[in-house]
């Protein structure tokens, strides 16, 4: 066990720590403010504070980690062997930066609470990060920092032992329409006939017609599709349905609907299926809470899992909403936009809400990319991306997280790269 004597146990200490020790690299370790403690302990120990204590391995801390609030803070981001890094240390310490100050500073996505250019739905740019502009947003920067951490600690303790966890994949399907054509009602698909015929899409009308004649099936219905590729024995995924109301941003068919519900149950029975929230009920979040118990009613389960229209986080006020219901999980620590780490990590971590200063039960999934950050590249430049990407999570055992609609795997030309994406390269090599 490693032993870790702070000057003073804050909530920001204890959940950094965690994270880093314990979920990245699977450390045992004990944290302690009692001196007589630490000089008591015979085994593996630490010093992170202000000052250096004789010999011990030492990390000079920043005064972020046991502040309260938050307000501007100025560093320099460096260049450091692979990498890069913040809040600089000093000469006695083992480490030349900070990693827990800099990777608290990144997981409780600090800069989002700070004053900041909001986009046209209202969501934080990519290119308003620090990670974006210092140039290391395609790296797990907390991931890389911890075994760092871990090589400097090993070469101090030749005893120490730790769990190594292992690289893994999950894709995440969110379904913001079920279906393009069938299912939508006769005088949506009256508009839609004549939305084709005045723009003069017959390729769509014809296919439109095709479907609603049931002659060929409708091209956002994947997943059989999907269950297919699972049953192979493929990595492990998460469908997210939206079934809020009908709005000016949310277009997908009535959750009244007979086949919508089977459809829902149907891929309940092969994996985890949970909520794609609306743009209505990001807007308004007590219709979070409705459309959370719509799911359940239709899959009988406690919902579990969930991921926000858009890409349209809202830190903090849609998380705490997510905590006071109970969801477990959130699957939108992502850009839409731009390939990266958010979070700066391609760990799961748990939301460390600053508005109250604690660390709170749900657990953020941070993704990679996204498919629409992609959209404007060549199929080839698309693979090697992912191949780029899944040599550098795995080198830190990490997990990557890839968010897909079900409309990218329509068997048609332009979206056939999906399907070999989601087939071949993200899934387990047998």
């Amino acid at each position: 066990m490693l032993l870790i004597y702070v000057p003073k146990i804050t909530q920001r200490v204890t959940f950094t720590f965690k994270q880093i020790c314990c979920r990245i690299l699977g450390l045992e370790i004990s944290i302690s403010d009692s001196i007589e403690v630490f000089v008591a302990h015979s085994g593996p120990k630490m010093v992170y504070g202000p000052q250096a204590m004789g010999s011990a391995f030492y990390i000079k801390s920043q005064d972020l980690m046991f502040e309260q609030g938050v307000t501007d803070v100025e560093f320099t981001v460096k260049p450091w062997d692979n990498t890069v890094g913040f809040f600089t240390t000093s000469e006695s310490s083992n480490m030349p930066f900070d990693i827990f100050a800099a990777s608290f500073y990144l997981l409780s996505r600090y800069e989002e609470y700070l004053p900041h250019v909001k986009d046209s739905l209202g969501r934080f740019p990519a290119v308003e990060s620090l990670a974006f502009k210092e140039d290391f947003l395609k790296q797990p920067v907390v991931d890389l920092w911890a075994y760092k951490f871990l090589d400097a600690l090993k070469t101090k303790f030749s005893d120490l032992t730790f769990t190594s966890k292992n690289f893994g994949i999950h894709n995440v399907v969110e379904v913001s329409q079920a279906y393009r054509y069938k299912n939508k009602g006769f005088l949506r698909s009256l508009i839609g006939f004549a939305s084709d015929f005045g723009r003069f899409k017959f390729k769509s009308l014809v296919q439109r017609t095709r479907v609603m004649l049931s002659f060929s099936r409708d091209p956002y219905d994947t997943f059989d599709w999907l269950v297919s590729i699972a049953k192979t024995g493929g990595a492990p995924y998460t469908v997210l349905f939206q079934i809020g109301d009908y709005s000016k941003n949310d277009y997908n068919i009535s959750q009244h609907k007979k086949q919508h519900r089977s459809l829902i149950k149907s891929v309940a029975d092969y994996t985890t299926v949970g909520l794609r929230i609306s743009h209505m009920a990001l807007g308004d979040l007590p219709v979070l809470g409705i459309e959370k118990k719509r799911l359940e009613n239709i899959t009988n389960r406690p919902l579990s899992r969930s991921i926000n229209a858009s890409g349209i986080l809202k830190i903090p006020e849609v998380l705490q909403t997510l905590v006071d219901l109970e969801v477990a999980q959130n699957m939108s620590m992502g850009y839409p936009d731009q390939l990266g780490f958010r979070g700066g990590t391609c760990t799961p971590f748990y939301f460390y809400d600053l508005d109250f200063e604690s660390q709170s039960p749900l657990l953020l999934i941070p993704y990679v990319a996204n498919t629409t950050a992609l959209k404007d590249l060549e199929d080839d430049q698309i693979i090697e991306q992912f191949d780029n990407l899944k040599n550098t999570i795995s080198s830190v055992n990490g997990m990557l997280v890839t968010v897909f609609s079900n409309h990218d795997f329509a068997a048609t030309l332009p979206n056939r790269v999906w399907r070999k994406l989601y087939s071949e390269t993200l899934q387990y090599e047998s």
